[in-house]
């Protein structure tokens, strides 16, 4: 068995603890501001994804010092590509339509996000995450009032009567 099979090998325990513990306290903020105003997603998405993400963010982190392969070349643009373009096909499912509207983007959008802070605590950049999870939710709270309001509404409604097209 691989050295780094059942301990860190580049960082230590509270290091790698640290990393996992941020991608879930940033991830489950912003899941539940969306719980909390009853968007088409729950707290639990976030946290799952950020947290997995924050594994593979830890698998690249790791794997180059426990590796025995000589010829082992890992490129972690490569590995944030691929997680992120999952991410994203995960984030299309919360998009639904609703006659001419196209309701749960602010969703699909911080599920991506979810991922990508889960990979940037994984990689060990907790200020970045600090700063990427709160401007998130104080979009969503600073926009509510502009997206989420009867004369927004009325107005999407209005130009379903008049069979706008947007």
């Amino acid at each position: 068995m691989e050295a780094g099979a059942f301990i860190p090998v580049n960082i230590g325990w509270a290091d790698a603890l640290a990393r996992i513990a941020f991608s879930i306290v940033f991830a489950l903020s912003i899941g539940v501001e969306r719980f909390v105003y009853k968007k088409p997603v729950d707290f639990r998405p976030f946290v799952i994804i950020s947290l997995s993400s924050c594994g593979l963010g830890l698998l690249v982190v790791e794997l180059p010092f426990t590796s025995t392969d000589s010829n082992l070349s890992i490129d972690p643009a490569k590995v944030i590509s691929g997680v992120m373009s999952g991410i994203g096909f995960l984030g299309a499912g919360a998009l639904f339509r609703e006659g001419d509207i196209v309701k749960g983007a602010g969703s699909a959008a911080s599920i991506w996000s979810a991922g990508a802070i889960g990979l940037i605590c994984g990689m060990g950049f907790f200020w970045l995450a600090g700063l990427v999870a709160p401007g998130i939710i104080l979009l969503f709270l600073l926009s509510r009032r502009y997206v989420e309001t009867d004369a927004y509404t009325a107005r999407l409604d209005k130009d379903d009567e008049d069979g706008s097209d947007r």
